[in-house]
Parts: structure tokens; sequence; C-alpha cells
């Protein structure tokens, strides 16, 4: 039988209930168990795809198109398994579910309430990645923090589902915080025991109790912990602050959270951990033996979550070139003519990130321009590569109105269109190209050449494509369109040919790097900004 773990979270939130949850996922793994994660999320959106950024941070896309939370990037990033549409579900989706069944009739007239409709439907969610046969254990992310109004269905869910099962198929840890106090000068456990306290009265008792924390915890205070929240004193696991999230298994694993784990669930402990890779990648990462200075041209770069996936691939691939990747976020709609130089001059390469709508468009063109005439290394995801496309239209090739008409309806310089498919769609959620689409690269290219193959399938989220009617006209003017979707024959990499990197994709690569396979595009493109760094030296 699957089991089942359920990470909830207390005191506060961001306490990192998500690297947690990956951190033992991790372990579970290199131990010999096959094991997911998914996330459950209180708001009332169906997904987070209609969500700004500043919102919510990044929406991550997985391989079947769903958009979904961003903590699924961290459970792939540390698994190296891709994640689905079953992996986040909402509260949104779950009503959602429930309203439809009762238009269909299927409550045979009752009255549908909560408990037991909503709960019911939320545990058949949680059940379903366990009833495939796939998977040995599914830890259940519940975002948000106990206590609040939104997530109590899902902790009802949680007492049912684990009176149901048993408790030695499912368990609870809680992820609480043991704040230091400066002016007491000690580490004060009455916010935990408090939010143990409030999961007592909803019918839950914890099994293992994780405690974030600053500073390291006495034994003094486990006992004390222990006693008080009705915990076994080995279940009071330290989360003391890291300097990397790729730390943390290390450091579960220091405290036993796996062992333990096992033990509730009397599943066997099977081989000792095997992180030699993870070492390895961790030893690669916190020595390197170069360094270099990357600009990461975007609108939402206030919130460093927007770009979640973009900044972890960056250190994927910085530990792959041996090399400090240094991020210096720039804000497009303050780059102008006169600050350009100022602003980009001394990078050693440029990404233009993902986006939606037109403002700070006109600083990512001006970006671009000043890149590709002083040949900087250039990186463009998504909005990025359309930037690119407008830019070398305008700049080189001489059409003068050269836009989007995500900004600018006037179809005569669109060189950037909306897919066709796209034009009929009138409800914005879920309704993109989303997920994987294939892609094949032309012999020769540098896009061929960085791939090493001539097929590749990566992960799409845009309404807009390179207008193909131009095509011929860029091709002749010296922007090759190197990868071609054969379906339906969208461009989806365009690159210059005499530059040192000048690649753009409108699909996300980053959504796939992940520890154990750093994606290639992100990993030349470090070691092309490595390149101009020692030029410059």
């Amino acid at each position: 039988m699957t089991k089942y773990i359920f990470v909830t979270g207390g005191v506060t939130s961001s306490l990192g209930k998500g690297i947690i949850s990956a951190s033992l996922a991790k372990l579970l793994q290199a131990r010999g168990y096959t094991v997911t994660i998914q996330k459950f999320d209180p708001y009332i959106n169906i997904d987070p795809g209609t969500l700004n950024p500043y919102e919510h941070g990044e929406c991550y896309v997985t391989e079947d198109g769903a958009e979904t939370d961003l903590d699924l990037g961290h459970y792939e990033r540390f698994l190296n398994v891709p994640t689905s549409q079953a992996n986040n579900i909402t509260t949104g989706r779950i009503y959602q579910n429930v309203i439809n069944k009762e238009r269909e009739g299927a409550y045979l007239g009752k009255t549908v309430q909560v408990v037991p409709h909503i709960t019911d439907e939320i545990k058949r969610n949680m059940s379903l990645l366990g009833q495939n046969g796939q998977y040995d254990i599914v830890i259940t992310e519940l975002g948000g923090t106990v206590g609040d109004i939104e997530s109590l269905p899902f902790v009802e869910a949680v007492r049912q589902f684990k009176w149901e099962v048993g408790s030695n198929n499912a368990i609870v840890i809680h992820l609480t915080l043991v704040p230091f106090l400066a002016a007491a000068g000690e580490l004060k456990t009455k916010p935990t025991q408090h939010s143990v306290k409030m999961l007592l009265e909803y019918g839950i008792q914890p099994d293992i109790l994780v405690c974030r924390t600053e500073h390291h915890i006495s034994q003094e205070l486990r006992k004390k912990i222990a006693l008080f929240c009705n915990v076994n004193l080995n279940a009071v696991v330290e989360s003391v602050d890291a300097k990397t999230i790729y730390d943390v298994p290390l450091l579960m694993l220091k405290e036993q959270l796996d062992r333990t784990v096992l033990s509730k669930l009397k599943l066997p402990l099977k081989n000792e951990p095997n992180l030699d890779h993870w070492k390895d990648f961790l030893g690669r990462l916190k020595n390197p033996t170069s360094e270099t200075k990357i600009g990461l041209v975007g609108k939402y770069v206030e919130l460093p979550d927007a770009y979640k996936s973009i900044t972890e691939a960056f250190i994927h691939a910085g530990a792959q070139n041996e090399c400090k990747v240094r991020v210096e976020c720039i804000h497009s709609e303050g780059i102008t003519p006169e600050n350009v130089q100022t602003k980009l001059g001394h990078l050693d390469g440029v990404l233009v990130a993902p986006g939606f709508g037109n403002r700070g468009i006109e600083g990512k063109i001006i970006a671009i321009q000043f890149i590709r005439e002083n040949k900087i290394p250039f990186f463009g995801i998504c909005l990025g590569m359309q930037c690119a496309v407008i830019e070398y239209g305008r700049n080189v090739l001489g059409i003068k109105n050269a836009h989007s008409t995500e900004m600018d309806q006037e179809e005569k310089g669109a060189v950037i269109s909306m897919m066709e498919d796209q034009k009929k769609i009138t409800l914005k959620g879920g309704t993109m190209r989303l997920g994987s689409y294939v892609c094949e690269l032309k012999k020769g290219t540098k896009a061929a050449n960085i791939y090493g193959k001539s097929k590749i399938s990566e992960r799409h989220r845009h309404r807009y494509e390179f207008n193909n009617k131009f095509l011929k006209q860029y091709e002749d003017g010296g922007m090759i369109a190197s990868g071609i979707n054969p379906d339906n024959n969208l461009v989806e990499i365009v690159e210059l040919k005499n530059h040192p990197f000048f690649v753009a994709a409108q699909f996300h690569p980053e959504l796939k790097s992940t520890v154990a396979n750093p994606h290639p595009l992100f990993v030349k493109f470090v070691a092309a900004c490595l390149e101009n760094t020692k030029k410059k030296n």
C-alpha cells in the first residue's frame, strides 16, 4: 500500500515547507523508494496561471501543461522526476469539481456541504497519485498556515484521511518556527507549542516537528518541545538556516528525518542514502574556480521568486562550469538609450526574461540592441525571444514599425503575432500554448551543437509567436530560425551567426533544469559569459 506524508506549516508562512518536502523526498528516493510530492494551495484561483508574479512568484509549467505553484519547481529540481496536473490542487479546483458534480445531479439532491462533500473531494485528490501503483510514498504539502480560515477544509481532510488509512500508513510533519529573541538572548518554544495546540484542536496530533531556527536548538529545548507537543524526542527535528537550499537534504539526513519517517510508516530503511552526486554538486557550487556577472533584465525584478526557475538554473549551470554566477536584476522599465551603457556595460552576459504586457518592453528592446551591437553574450526566453526579433526587425532589417500584436494591434509590422488557434479564445485561464512540445534543430546551428541532438522537447507558456510571413526576410538578413516545431512550423529558437552567443528561445528551458541535469542552454550560456569575463581581464 502507498504510504502518505502530510506537511503542514505553523506560526508563519514562508518557513520552507516546499524545501523540507523536497529534501525528505530526496532522502527517501536515495534510499530506493519511489516518491512524488503534491501541493495543495488554499486560494480560490483554479490555478496560478492568471496570477500576477508579484502575487505568488513565478507560475511553474509541467510537461502536461499544468500551470502550477512554484514549489513544484523545487520538487522537480531535487528529484529529477517530472510532475503533472495531479501534483497541484487549489481550493478553486476542489470547489469547481464539487459544483460541477452538483449541477450534474451526482449528489442525488442532498445538501452539498464542506463536510463531507468538499473534504471528500480533497481526500480523493490526495489519494489519486497513490492509486496507480507508481509510488511507494506520496508527500502532500498543505499551503498556508494552520489557523488560516481557508486552510480548514484541508486540515479536516487530513484528519479524516489519517483516521481512515491508519497511523502506520499516513503521518503528519508539522513545520514550525522557534524564534530567537535578541533582547532575551534565547530561543522561544511558545509559538511552536501554540501552533501544535491549534492542530490538536482540529483533531490532528503531529508525528514529527521540524523546527525552523536561526540558532541550534539545545537538547533541553528539544526535550521541552517533545514534552509539551506530545512527540518523541527523536521526532523533534532542527532545521537551522542554511546558506543554500541544496544544503537542506544533508542537514535533514544529519537530523535523521528520513529514518524517523520510515520508522513511523513501518517501512524498512533499505540501504543508506546514496548522495554522492548531490555532494559533488554542492562541492562545485561552494568551491567555484571563477566568477561571472550576468544581468537578468525583467519587469518583475522586485520579487526574486518571479524568476525562481531562472535563478536556480543559473546555480545548476554555474556549478557545472565550476563558476560562481552573480545575477544582477535590472528593471527593464528603467533602461533608456542614455543609461543602457551604465546599466549593462559592466556585465559579462545578459538574459532577457519572460513576461506579459506592454510595460517595460521598450527597455528590453533597447537592452538587446546594446547587447547585440557590443557582442555581449545574450540569452532570450519567451518574451525575451520576441523582443530580440522585434529589435532585429527595427534596427537591422529596417522594419520601422516592427512589434508584437500583444502590444500593438497594427498588423503591418507584426513580426510577432497571436497564434491562429488563440484568436477565438476569450477565457484567460489555462488557455495558452502550455506544456511540452517537440522542436527540430537545424544541423550546424549553435542550438544543435548545444543540445547535441536534432530533436528536443521543451515546455511552453505563450499566446504569441514569430510571424512566419517575415521568416525569409529575417533569415536573409542574418537571424536564423534554428529550431522549428515540426507539427505547425512555429519558430522555437532564433540565433545570430556572427556573435559570440546570441540565442533566444520561445519555450522555457529553465523549467527543465535540475541538479542532476543542468539545462544545456544555461550551461553553454554561462560558459560563454565566462569566456567574456576572461577576455575583459
